[in-house]
């Protein structure tokens, strides 16, 4: 006979059920606890970064900059007319002296011109010779006419007066007395008018000598273009000094204007310092600069400050109180340092690559115990070359990392090994 067996209800309480579903929570708590956590510290080899430890004392702002060295004095010479380089009589490295020929042009045109201008100032010569010969001339004629004038006046003037008496003792008739009188006054306007005519041609006269000579000097003038442009044909230094380049060769057509030779004094020379645009802010006329040529260290100041930024940087033209070292030349490469001034008791570090002044950043900050390195907010203040001062975030002795630490931007701990 079949015994009908109960029911079990209860089958969740066994114990195998049990063990399951606290695996399933258990294992639920720990993905969310996993999904929660901060991702793992990457590990940094110390190697690899660069650290610096925080100082509190004394920070000497200087700007530290590149440049090369530049004459003073330089001159371009150029050409005065179009030519063509016939010979190369100096090469670059030489010394020249004012009247040392460098180049040798050749234009016949200039040639031809000189002739033409030679002719029109012969022309314009003999023109004013012509001319004050003829108005000379003209002038005598009209004295002439002026001096009968005045001797026929006088003649008359003589006549009346001596018909004035007669008239007067009674043997002259009052209308002869006074024909004579108008007569003499005729004979004395008629000298005064030859004596306005001679004054207005002397004016005259002038007047043509002046624009006769005036064309005489254009031709001179021009007579003297054409031979300064024949004479720069013969291209000369201009001053002492050495012949720093060449830019055409024999054969080379040139244009009017074009650059042909560059000169200097190698003995007067300037440092030109390429400064960083970031730091070009606090720079100031007569600031103390140290010129490193590589064979010695010379003082100067600052003379000079480009008002532009070109290529990120500004130029700065520094002169020398000192003497400079011997093989110091132009176009040397030398380093400079532009002494800014000195803060007293502050907090320093070497600059980062990307620290920029009166700026907020973060630095990785050791913890030399741990060898971890955690993210901290950093304030900084003003900035030097080499050197930076924080203003908020470390304190003396503080060791951050220093190097670029961009590709961890999404991890506020690393850990050194």
């Amino acid at each position: 006979m079949d015994i009908t067996k109960p029911r079990n209800n209860h089958s969740w309480r066994r114990p195998r059920t049990l063990w399951i579903v606290a695996g399933g929570i258990l294992t639920l708590i720990l993905l969310v606890a996993l999904l929660r956590m901060d991702p793992a510290a990457p590990a940094v080899a110390a190697s690899e970064v660069w650290t610096g430890a925080a100082t509190r004392g004394e920070m000497v702002r200087e700007i530290r900059a590149t440049g090369v060295l530049l004459p003073r004095d330089t001159r371009w010479i150029s050409a005065g007319a179009r030519a063509t380089v016939q010979q190369r009589v100096v090469e670059p490295g030489a010394r020249v002296e004012p009247d040392t020929v460098i180049l040798h042009l050749a234009n016949p045109e200039l040639e031809a011109g000189l002739e033409r201008a030679q002719a029109a100032l012969a022309g314009a010569e003999a023109e004013v010779a012509a001319a004050r010969t003829s108005l000379q001339s003209q002038l005598l004629d009209q004295r002439a006419q002026l001096a009968q004038a005045e001797a026929e006046w006088r003649s008359a003037e003589v006549r009346a007066q001596a018909h004035a008496r007669a008239h007067a003792a009674g043997v002259l008739a009052t209308i002869e007395l006074r024909q004579s009188e108008i007569n003499e006054e005729q004979t004395r306007n008629r000298a005064g008018i030859e004596r306005q005519r001679v004054d207005a041609f002397r004016q005259n006269m002038a007047a043509q000598l002046s624009a006769a000579r005036a064309r005489r000097d254009e031709a001179a003038s021009a007579l003297e273009i054409a031979r300064q442009q024949l004479d720069a044909m013969q291209v000369r230094a201009g001053i002492d000094g050495i012949l720093q380049q060449v830019e055409v060769e024999p054969g080379q057509q040139v244009e009017m204007g074009a650059a042909l030779a560059r000169v200097a004094r190698p003995d007067d020379l300037i440092a030109r310092l390429q400064v960083p645009e970031v730091l070009a802010k606090d720079l100031m006329l007569e600031l103390p600069v140290a010129i490193d040529t590589r064979n010695g260290v010379v003082e100067g100041t600052v003379s000079r400050i480009d008002p532009a930024v070109r290529n990120g940087s500004v130029a700065v033209d520094a002169v020398f109180t000192g003497k400079l070292p011997p093989g110091a030349r132009p176009d040397l490469s030398v380093e400079g340092r532009i002494l800014l001034g000195r803060l007293e008791n502050v907090v320093s570090i070497a600059r980062p690559p990307l620290a920029a002044p009166d700026s907020a950043s973060t630095l990785f900050v050791l913890d030399p115990a741990s060898g971890i390195a955690r993210r901290t907010p950093v304030r900084y203040g003003v900035a030097s070359s080499d050197r930076i001062e924080v203003a908020e975030g470390l304190r003396d002795g503080d060791r951050a990392i220093l190097s670029d630490t961009s590709r961890w931007d999404s991890h506020d701990v690393l850990r050194l090994r």
